[in-house]
């Protein structure tokens, strides 16, 4: 739409008036329907409570954000679109990171009681075990620690009280499977990153509930569907559906071709060989980096990805 936040973000850098008040109304549409909590201090979603919120996003995201903004929007609709995506998300990582703040302190309360681990003190708190080098740092990727934790077998948690001791069976396979991680790691691993393997491998954190919507009927909308949906499958499309709508047309297109010669896929897209592995290699790092940010299945949210390139444009 001429002369609208689109534009305006386009020739500012910034968000003005007309962008802000895009930002705003999107803002209020979110927090409103999707079913999360309001900040603390707010018992309801008040103006106020998503100014709070969108305060907060902005600040993190910083300048970031906007560039995202810039570089994947072409008008005010798919900005509109950028910023409901872009808010449902810090608001889903918000209660995420809530839960694994509460299972971080879980486990390392045991860690520092155990002779088998060291933590490393620093900004960001690490664990490593006992045995392994003081100065030996895991650097490797997220994927690899989560296959590792798997390959534990027999332990299980069953029950996953969130108050209270927690049940011996229950610390017994943490810090079984913990071990094995940081025995795969090799060295020191942010407790962040523990925490994401250890929601993948006991599921610990599902995905947010979100507050049914309502027809104009009164008939509840998508509820039978979805309630028949496995919940890891109806995590991977909602993560697929956030990846695919960031990707772009070309990328799409490369997606199911990955594993091909990057001479194929030159004449596939009608480029020179190099630039097209050089596309290749982008979009597989595109990929790594949306799939190890997320607790979900990696192998299922490919397959939703890869079911998505056969939809219509």
């Amino acid at each position: 739409m001429a002369g609208g936040a689109h534009e305006e973000l386009a020739r500012c850098g910034q968000l003005g008036d007309l962008g802000l008040e895009l930002l705003r109304r999107v803002g209020r549409q979110v927090a409103r329907t999707q079913g999360f909590p309001p900040p603390e201090g707010h018992s309801t979603w008040t103006d106020e409570a998503v100014d709070e919120l969108l305060f907060e996003m902005i600040s993190r995201k910083g300048e970031q954000f906007l560039l995202n903004c810039f570089l994947k929007t072409v008008d005010d609709t798919s900005l509109e679109k950028m910023f409901f995506t872009s808010i449902k998300n810090f608001l889903i990582d918000q209660a995420k990171g809530t839960e694994r703040g509460k299972l971080r302190r879980r486990f390392a309360s045991r860690l520092g009681q155990d002779d088998r681990f060291r933590a490393v003190p620093g900004a960001s708190p690490r664990w490593t075990l006992a045995s392994h080098p003081p100065d030996a740092i895991w650097q490797g990727g997220l994927n690899d620690l989560v296959q590792a934790s798997w390959d534990v077998r027999g332990v299980w948690i069953t029950a996953w009280n969130h108050s209270g001791p927690t049940p011996k069976q229950t610390v017994h396979a943490l810090m079984t499977v913990l071990v094995a991680i940081l025995e795969a790691a090799g060295g020191a691993v942010r407790e962040e990153d523990l925490a994401k393997v250890l929601e993948a491998r006991f599921e610990l954190l599902g995905p947010p509930q979100f507050t049914p919507l309502y027809t104009d009927d009164g008939a509840l909308a998508d509820s039978v569907a979805d309630s028949a949906k496995d919940a890891d499958q109806v995590a991977a499309e909602t993560v697929a559906r956030e990846i695919w709508q960031a990707m772009s047309q070309q990328e799409r297109r490369l997606l199911p071709h990955l594993d091909d010669d990057p001479t194929e896929v030159a004449n596939l897209l009608g480029l020179g060989r190099h630039q097209a592995s050089a596309i290749m290699d982008a979009l597989r790092e595109k990929l790594r980096l949306a799939l190890t940010s997320d607790g979900s299945n990696p192998g299922e949210v490919v397959a939703a990805l890869l079911r998505r390139g056969g939809d219509p444009p």
